[in-house]
């Protein structure tokens, strides 16, 4: 027997019974096409494995929306939402622009943030935190300063806040020398309305951040108690103190 027909023959048991009635063209023929059949269904099969890799499928549109998180989902409509609301004393910078979220914030305080500016910019935020004793922009402590905080935003958010903490030492009464912040809308259970709730968004949280500057300054609920009794004793060296921080650490 010609080894080409053991070789169908080994491959396609099936074709025993019809190798003593049939022509062996015919039969390589038939072998030919089942070989190519089995061709495409594997090659359809890598296909459809390449698009549960990269989220496409075959043939379709993609679905890769039904494997996005929702943070991240979020996050594209949030982010765009920022970059065009975001103040002209911050600037947003993405180390990793696949990765929303994990971002830097700098926050360079100027005289533009005049209290009449910064009361417009805040009436929202405003409403939705405590009510705080804000101190006048006139006094610029932090101006001339640059401020550097990162940003991580969880993977259950918008059910939890993101986690901000601030790269720059500061002498600042909400702010710790080790970077924990004190901002109302931050704090994961507030038992008076004020705290992060899921219809907040990136853009609440840096307008909350640069208003740490300027109307959220707060001297009477401090989180570095020092700094807040430093500028009850002594405004002028609180004063000298910061500017003193800043030279140092925020330029």
């Amino acid at each position: 027997m010609n080894w080409s027909y053991c070789i169908v023959i080994s491959l396609h048991p099936c074709l025993l019974c019809i190798m003593s009635h049939t022509d062996p063209l015919l039969l390589l023929c038939v072998f030919k096409r089942e070989r190519r059949v089995a061709m495409l269904t594997l090659a359809s099969k890598l296909k459809r494995d390449e698009g549960v890799k990269t989220g496409r499928a075959p043939g379709g549109p993609s679905d890769s929306s039904h494997r996005v998180s929702i943070r991240d989902r979020l996050l594209i409509k949030e982010v765009a939402e920022l970059e065009a609301n975001l103040p002209s004393t911050c600037k947003a910078s993405f180390p990793d622009e696949n990765k929303l979220h994990h971002f830097q914030l700098a926050v360079s305080p100027d005289a533009s943030s005049s209290p009449q500016t910064a009361a417009l910019a805040s009436s929202r935020l405003l409403t939705q935190c405590l009510m705080v004793s804000p101190v006048s922009t006139d006094e610029g402590y932090y101006q001339s300063g640059k401020f550097q905080f990162e940003i991580n935003v969880p993977e259950a958010y918008n059910m939890v806040p993101p986690k901000v903490k601030c790269q720059t030492r500061i002498w600042h009464p909400n702010i710790a020398e080790t970077g924990e912040i004190c901002l109302s809308l931050l704090r994961e259970h507030s038992i008076d309305g004020t705290g992060w709730a899921p219809t907040r968004t990136l853009k609440d949280v840096v307008w909350g951040l640069n208003s740490l500057f300027t109307d959220l300054l707060n001297f009477d609920d401090p989180l570095n108690i020092d700094a807040a009794e430093h500028h009850l004793r002594d405004k002028e060296d609180f004063r000298n103190k910061v500017q003193d921080y800043i030279k140092h650490y925020a330029r």
